[in-house]
């Protein structure tokens, strides 16, 4: 990564997925002008698709959720540069692809300092053609093969020591080969010891029985037996 420096100011970015001008990629307008938005997604306010001359990528302005979110909705307390949820997001992604992890790729962030707080963007790689489990699995089954992809890469994931505090089904894509990706990183970090891993597969297994019961997914123990026999066969 490339860094950009200036008093209230930083941008970090990989020039050779970035061949645009940096400090005006993270402006939804720059995209829009340029007839290069390809899409949006709505959620703590849109993240916009875009289209570079490199790939395609998903710009997001980091907001607060909660109900502290409707009264501070995107400012955060500055602590360094290093530790702006920005730079620690594309930190994390960036040892997950050279572990091997199949995550969206980092592209550019940008922190700006407004006295004590700063605000935030990031560009990240728009995996190709992909869908989250929820979505599939509301219109199919899934084979014992695929369950046992999803339980292999969380195992990489959680062999390089990088606890995911949101592991859910709707953080899990799969894309038009069938291949597992992992998203989804802001307020991830790596943790050491083993012990939080188990408390980590939990949670993923929480959120399929939740959207078993919410939208009636194609779940069941045998398919989490398998996720689970994924992981448990796999080892970096």
């Amino acid at each position: 990564m490339q860094e950009i420096k200036s008093e209230n100011q930083r941008i970090w970015f990989n020039p050779e997925l970035l061949p645009e001008q940096p400090d005006a990629c993270f402006d939804p307008v720059f995209w829009q002008q340029a007839g290069r938005v390809i899409g949006s997604a709505e959620g703590r306010g849109t993240t916009w698709f875009v289209q570079g001359e490199k790939l395609d990528m998903a710009l997001r302005h980091y907001r607060r959720g909660g109900l502290f979110g409707k009264l501070v909705a995107d400012s955060y307390c500055f602590l360094g540069w290093q530790k702006t949820r920005c730079a620690e997001e594309i930190a994390l992604l960036d040892k997950l692809v050279r572990g091997g992890v199949r995550v969206p790729r980092p592209v550019a962030a940008r922190a700006i300092r407004k006295g004590l707080c700063y605000q935030a963007d990031i560009l990240v790689e728009k995996i190709a053609e992909a869908k989250d489990l929820v979505g599939i699995l509301q219109k199919e089954e899934l084979p014992t093969a695929t369950w046992l992809a999803v339980g292999a890469m969380v195992r990489k994931m959680h062999d390089l020591q990088v606890c995911h505090t949101d592991l859910n089904s709707h953080n899990i894509l799969l894309d038009s080969q069938q291949q597992v990706w992992l998203i989804d990183f802001d307020k991830c970090y790596e943790q050491a010891g083993e012990a939080w891993k188990e408390k980590n597969l939990a949670r993923l297994h929480r959120s399929f029985i939740k959207e078993q019961g919410k939208r009636g997914i194609h779940f069941s123990e045998q398919c989490w037996q398998a996720l689970l026999d994924g992981y448990e066969r796999f080892s970096c």
